[in-house]
């Protein structure tokens, strides 16, 4: 059953309607029910909420991934030097100048070695197994080094 609707729209409003029609070889009630159809139509609104629902899936996963290896990087950071602190002796005042120019050499080429890993897209943290956690680990291994 299909009931009369009687409406006002402004001149150029009216003029596209008119238009549109002419170009599709359509009546007006037809294009007008297909305008309203559309503008009704919960299919548009559901389309958009699911592309910004996947969309922040995603960026929560990434978020998530960035979040483990900033713990990592830190917890290998701070597990080294706890380890270097705990191996390295303290110098005599007579050979800090020698040290500090081997250091220096010594941190020159881990500079190198650093830029040549990035250059190659080589990263330390894709070398771990993300199921390392959910092994046990080497008897004696991480407790000689706490």
């Amino acid at each position: 059953m299909r009931e009369r609707l009687c409406l006002t729209l402004p001149s150029e409003l009216l003029g596209q309607l008119n238009d549109l029609a002419d170009r599709r070889k359509l009546s007006r009630s037809a294009v007008a029910e297909a305008a309203i159809a559309s503008f009704l139509s919960p299919d548009a609104q559901d389309i958009r909420e699911a592309a910004f629902t996947r969309r922040l899936d995603r960026l929560s996963r990434q978020t998530a991934r960035l979040e483990r290896d900033m713990r990592l990087t830190a917890d290998t950071l701070a597990l080294f030097i706890r380890h270097w602190l705990t191996v390295t002796p303290q110098l005599p005042p007579e050979e800090n100048a020698a040290a500090q120019t081997r250091g220096l050499k010594r941190f020159d080429g881990f500079v190198q070695t650093l830029g040549l890993r990035l250059q190659q897209g080589n990263s330390f943290l894709s070398e771990i197994p993300d199921d390392i956690a959910a092994k046990p680990a080497a008897e004696g291994s991480v407790d000689d080094l706490r």
